[in-house]
């Protein structure tokens, strides 16, 4: 849903400022990194152990990084110039696809924490991501000579895959004994980290709009502490 309502800007409005898209991608990256640190790792640690959070961790930051490797989160926002739909849209697709099975996966450990509000907490943290992240991909497919209900459709699949990869990931973390709930929720951190560094804060800082990035970063830090403390 979050990753759909990122795209409905582009229904009314054709080009948004580089300032608006550093604004937004670094808000969301401090979502993120205020729900990986005041939220998933303490709990993580509660549940499992310094042990647990350190080996999860580490696990979700090395899997993201394969998944780089391998298969690169495509730049779209910097990638005006495709025309080719059929091969470099979808190619960006399937990225995308894989790309969002890790915070599936986070987002489905939460829920099956003892914390209640943990779930919640994250599932915003991992949606306000999604937002910036749809309308970018909405942009991109776009100028690749798609039209704008077909960029909304498509944008709206790659966010399908989070619904279904969060499933697994709950069944998963409730099937197993309670301490690999740890591991999952020091799993989702490490993923949700990576993607800040890797990707979110060098996006925000490429286009000469660092300070107010940077507020941009402690005003969502902020937003995700106040809804932590709405969810108790």
């Amino acid at each position: 849903m979050a990753t759909v309502l990122g795209v409905v800007p582009i229904l009314f409005v054709k080009k948004l400022s580089e300032l608006w898209k550093d604004v937004l991608v670094a808000f969301t990256a401090g979502i993120m990194v205020s729900a990986s640190t005041f939220g998933l790792m303490p709990q993580a640690i509660r549940e499992s152990g310094i042990i647990a959070l350190t080996l999860g961790l580490i696990t979700g930051v090395l899997l993201l990084d394969l998944i780089e490797n391998n298969i690169p989160h495509i730049d779209v926002e910097n990638k005006p110039g495709f025309t080719n739909m059929d091969s470099k849209a979808l190619l960006v697709l399937i990225a995308l696809f894989i790309h969002n099975i890790p915070e599936g996966l986070s987002t489905g450990f939460s829920y099956a924490s003892e914390q209640a509000s943990l779930g919640p907490m994250v599932a915003i943290a991992i949606g306000a991501q999604n937002m910036p992240e749809g309308l970018i991909l909405a942009i991109f497919l776009m100028n690749s000579q798609a039209t704008r209900r077909k960029a909304l459709f498509m944008a709206g699949l790659t966010g399908l895959m989070e619904m279904v990869s969060a499933v697994i990931g709950y069944c998963t973390a409730s099937y197993l004994h309670n301490n690999a709930v740890g591991y999952g929720l020091a799993f989702a951190a490490g993923a949700m980290l990576f993607i800040v560094y890797k990707e979110l804060i060098p996006e925000s800082h490429g286009h000469g709009y660092e300070r107010p990035s940077t507020y941009s970063f402690i005003f969502g830090l902020l937003a995700m502490l106040y809804i932590t403390q709405f969810f108790g």
